[in-house]
């Protein structure tokens, strides 16, 4: 499996998160960022969370810059 990563840049937030996680693996990947859901964006930790989190990954490693993505 290639590297994955989700960014919290392309989903604004009234807290302007700038976080975005990789890993070589989804278990891996999917567990970090349930970690910083539930910490930092208040966030349950349920299936639902997981598979809403587990869609938004992407293949690769994060830009320098991300766009956010329009409402």
């Amino acid at each position: 499996m290639s590297r994955q990563y989700i960014d919290c840049r392309e989903y604004p937030s009234t807290m302007n998160c700038s976080v975005a996680l990789s890993a070589d693996n989804d278990k891996e990947l999917l567990e970090a960022a349930v970690q910083h859901a539930v910490a930092v964006h208040g966030h349950s930790d349920s299936p639902e969370l997981r598979k809403q989190l587990a869609s938004m990954f992407k293949p690769g490693t994060p830009p320098l810059t991300a766009q956010a993505k329009a409402a």
